[in-house]
């Protein structure tokens, strides 16, 4: 009996780093920083769990997915009652808005709910960005219902193609376990994330950045460790470290580094490593070379807490929103010069 005594301490102070680890990220005691030369200013905090971030000309819209609305960066709630919303696109004379598992529309003032979409299958993860491609097609980030196995529905692990008039919708890209979301960068095409399944030990797989191909296969179920770009399926342009959940993508903000060819991205983080890992934005820049495009990605802010949405202001800064701090809402700019 004794010796079971002398372990106890031991037991409860693993128990107690365990939970610390779980809670710490999502706590809001992280300290953000950035590179030099530039800032991160807190714009507004107690928004719910923001999943997009979208501007209407000046104003700053926000998923929210835990009070299933749209607000605004003020808090004004411009509709609400929708289920988990994690995507919206604004078109000429409509908005669209991806749900779980459903795609609706209305008239430009949130009014005339339309469904397109109301029957995609969803479990482990849901339907998450909702994109313009430049043909005015709509491109909407189907995840897969499991961790690890076969979707009964082709839609999921997938991204689809939306007709915005009919809801008509197919598969563009097959074998993409959990693409969060993707965006259009002139000259290299539809670049979108993709995290990989967490079965299979720390170290793999890879987050990725992929190029949308059409009728491609990404390689969920079927890549290894021995075998990570399967013959037949597309490896990606661009990678971040493993089980770090690399999600909200956007083009280069003009007052930010980088060239036409970089993009921006969120690293959330994730439960299912022991030590914490991500809590970063990422920046990937792109080159053309003999193999085609590759990205090299390092990170550009770190310790920001739970990043998830993320996009270019017309104003040139950088913006995105986290889910500590009750749903926060940050900016990233060149510091002033004293």
């Amino acid at each position: 009996m004794k010796k079971r005594w002398d372990i106890l301490p031991t037991f409860l102070i693993l128990l107690m780093f365990i939970v610390a680890r779980q809670i710490y990220p999502y706590a809001g005691v992280m300290e953000a920083n950035v590179i030099d030369g530039y800032q991160i200013e807190k714009l507004a905090t107690g928004l719910g769990g923001p999943t997009c971030l979208v501007f209407d000309e000046e104003t700053l819209l926000i998923c929210d997915r835990d009070d299933g609305r749209i607000i605004d960066i003020e808090g004004n709630v411009l509709i609400d009652g929708l289920r988990n919303p994690h995507g919206m696109v604004i078109l000429e004379d409509s908005i669209v808005i991806s749900e779980k598992g459903r795609l609706v529309k209305f008239d430009s003032d949130f009014t005339n709910r339309t469904v397109l979409i109301d029957d995609i299958p969803w479990g482990n993860h849901q339907t998450n960005a909702i994109n313009l491609l430049p043909n005015g097609t709509l491109i909407w980030h189907s995840g897969s219902t499991c961790n690890h196995c076969e979707d009964d529905d082709p839609r999921n692990a997938a991204l689809l193609w939306v007709n915005a008039t009919s809801g008509e919708h197919g598969i563009l890209a097959t074998g993409v376990r959990n693409s969060f979301d993707g965006v259009w960068v002139e000259g290299i095409g539809y670049l979108f994330s993709d995290n990989g399944q967490d079965a299979m030990g720390g170290d793999f797989p890879v987050e990725e950045v992929n190029l949308l191909v059409e009728g491609a296969e990404y390689g969920w179920l079927t890549e290894s460790i021995d075998d990570p770009n399967p013959i037949g399926t597309e490896a990606p342009v661009a990678t971040w470290t493993p089980h770090t959940s690399l999600n909200g993508m956007t083009t280069k903000p003009d007052l930010l580094p980088g060239d036409e060819y970089t993009v921006y991205a969120t690293v959330y983080g994730s439960w299912a490593t022991l030590l914490p890992k991500g809590h970063q934005i990422v920046k990937i820049d792109f080159t053309l070379g003999d193999d085609g495009w590759k990205g090299d990605a390092s990170i550009f802010a770190w310790d920001v807490g739970t990043p998830l949405p993320i996009t270019a202001g017309p104003d040139g800064n950088l913006y995105y929103g986290t889910f500590d701090n009750g749903g926060a809402i940050f900016k990233i700019s060149p510091q002033a010069i004293a």
